[in-house]
Formats: structure tokens, sequence, C-alpha cells
């Protein structure tokens, strides 16, 4: 077993029981536990675990693999105002994409007022939506992952090779200077890559906390966005990075 697979098998595990020992650990991947110290160690450099005698919990829920209500609960003031300030970003009768997320369903709850038509794999985002007579809906089929509310399969990322896309609304588990873009999933990766690619704009909507975070993958450059939408506690640093790379950041 590959190592990104087990580090993914074991931030599952953690955000179901959120402990596990290493003796368990071990037993459950069929791996040493010299391997799965190893492992920990690996993960609390990435922020995603901390190590405690005898084993690991999670560091934190805002880099956890939570369900997305529990997430939606963090921080979901500034989850709002992003969402407020991400729609006067979409034009009247627009295409737009909206990824999976707790701060893109923010925005789904914000849509209605005018019409737009509305790509998504999310069900959550579907539901939201589906009531509201001026937004014309199209819900991109695939297999539910896990806890995920959201649809992958490669007939999802084929579905949406052949549609334009004017606006792609995108989330992200951690966003780095050095790192670029990246999620905690491996099924995430692909559909978000082919989420930019069908798109004209990409639209990242990331509150503060996720800046300076990295996931276990990278998925995409922080060039390949044209804006970013947070609050304002991005540092410094972010801002004239952002600044340089003419990446408008609102």
């Amino acid at each position: 077993m590959l190592s990104q697979e087990r580090h993914e098998r074991l931030l599952a595990y953690l955000n179901e029981h959120k402990t596990v020992r290493v003796k368990e650990a071990s037993e459950l991947l069929s791996v040493t536990e010299k391997t799965i110290r190893l492992d920990f160690e690996a993960l609390e450099g990435r922020k995603l675990l901390r190590r405690v005698h005898g084993g690991a919990i999670l560091e934190n829920e805002a880099t956890s693999l939570f369900p997305i209500e529990t997430r939606q609960q963090s921080h979901g003031d500034k989850k709002q105002e992003i969402a407020q300030k991400a729609l006067s970003l979409i034009d009247k009768n627009e295409i737009i994409l909206l990824d999976g997320g707790s701060t893109t369903l923010a925005l789904a709850k914000e849509l209605g007022s005018f019409p737009v038509s509305v790509l998504t794999n999310d069900l959550q985002i579907a539901f939201e939506l589906y009531p509201k007579e001026k937004i014309q809906l199209v819900m991109l089929g695939g297999t539910r992952i896990g806890d995920s509310s959201a649809l992958y399969s490669r007939e999802t990322t084929k579905m949406l090779s052949s549609m334009f896309v004017k606006k792609l609304f995108l989330g992200a588990t951690g966003v780095s200077l050095t790192h670029g873009l990246s999620v905690l999933q491996s099924y995430h990766v692909e559909w978000k890559q082919e989420a930019i690619a069908s798109a004209e704009e990409t639209v990242l909507l990331a509150d503060s906390t996720k800046f300076g975070q990295v996931g276990l993958m990278p998925f995409a450059q922080l060039e390949d966005v044209q804006y970013i939408v947070s609050d304002d506690g991005v540092a410094s640093e972010y801002v004239n990075a952002f600044d340089q790379k003419k990446i408008a950041i609102i």
C-alpha cells in the first residue's frame, strides 16, 4: 500500500473515531508499527494530526475531514460574508459551476434573486438550489464516496468536459504560496483539475484559516486562479504575492 493511500485511510479513520492507537492503525493497514509512526510523523508535519503517547488525534477541525455541516458552523459568519462578496462576481444568465464545500454551499444559499445556470456535483448544493425558480440547475451525476455530499466518477468529469462554464467557484483544503492549492482526498484531484480546465474563469473561495495549510495532494497552482475571495484575516504576505501574480483578491 502506498503512503498516500495509508495517509488517506488514517485521516478517514480519525475523522470517524477522533483518535487512533499505533497498534490499532498497524493492524488496520497491515503494516508495521514503525511504518505507522513514520506516517504519524509525516501527517503531523502537515498539521493534519497530532501525535500523543501511543497514538494520534486530529489536529483541529479546520483541517479535518469532518462532514460539511460541522465545517459550515466553523467560521460561519466569514463564509457567509465571502459568499455575499462572491455573489457580486456573478452576472445574470451566466453559466457557473459550484464545487462542493461549505463556502460554496453558502454561495448557493445567496443565489436565487436573478436567473443563472448552475452546474454542480454536490447533493447539498443541488438540494439548496432545486426550489429556486430562477436557477437552471444541472446536476452532474456520479458515485457518492464516504460521507461526502458530492458525487465523483470518470463519467462526472467526462460530462463536465463537454460543457462550457463561464465561472467556477472552487474550494480547497489548503492554500500555500509554495505548494499551491491542495486537498486531502485523491478523488477530489481529478474533479477539481477538470473543473478548472472547463471554466473560463476560476474563483477560489477560501476563508483565511485555509492560507498556509497544505493538504495531502496538490491539484493546482495559484496561477490557475483569477480571483480569490476571502476574509480580512489573510496575511499581507499572501495579499502581496497575489498582487504580484496578478490574481485579484476580494
